[in-house]
């Protein structure tokens, strides 16, 4: 079986967000579009998460706002490969401002989940983590194998940031764990929590 296949790779997204998001203390958690949102929920609905509902390419400037915002809090945003390839630029303005609370991970299946699964350009040899480092981002990284994600969750949860890590997981189709989607209500169950 070819190892570069998405199919066949080893890391499950939802076993990823648990990891993730286990003994998470006050982690503020900003979930991208679609299938992130999916599996942040699927990991225990909590209203310290934020998931985006309709704003592709948002997550990264949504986390960057919030890591300002919270200086003292740690800000973990999740969002896919395609979400980030919209909004590359934000990759760009957050190595500029270099946030030491934020941590960027990205479930790069290498395919558009939402749309019906076409390859995205990270399935070319686009490097997601090489394009962070080449922002500024001082703790960059790429797992694929499960002994790479349990040596990247220190630095995802504690590095001095900005952090980066693609975390290359298997393209399947899985059934859908809906977080809140009141937009209103999300807005004010996250800001009362902070």
């Amino acid at each position: 079986m070819d190892a570069r296949r998405s199919d066949a790779f080893p890391l499950r997204r939802r076993e990823v967000a648990k990891a993730l998001l286990a003994d998470r203390g006050d982690l503020l958690v900003v979930a991208g579009l679609g299938s992130t949102a999916w599996d942040v929920a699927a990991a225990g609905d909590h209203p310290l998460d934020f998931p985006l509902w309709g704003a592709m390419g948002g997550a990264t400037m949504i986390g960057l706002g919030l890591a300002l915002a919270q200086p003292q809090r740690r800000v973990l945003v999740i969002t896919g490969d395609g979400e980030l390839l919209m909004g590359l630029g934000g990759l760009a303005t957050i190595g500029a401002q270099k946030p030491a609370n934020l941590a960027l991970v990205v479930f790069d299946n290498e395919r558009y989940g939402e749309t019906g699964m076409q390859s995205t350009h990270t399935a070319h040899d686009v490097d997601l983590a090489g394009i962070a480092r080449a922002c500024g981002f001082p703790a960059t990284g790429t797992a694929r194998e499960p002994a790479e994600l349990e040596a990247a969750l220190p630095t995802i949860r504690a590095a001095a940031g900005p952090v980066f890590h693609a975390i290359k997981v298997r393209a399947e189709s899985l059934p859908l764990v809906m977080p809140p989607k009141d937009g209103a209500h999300l807005k004010d169950r996250f800001r009362i929590a902070l």
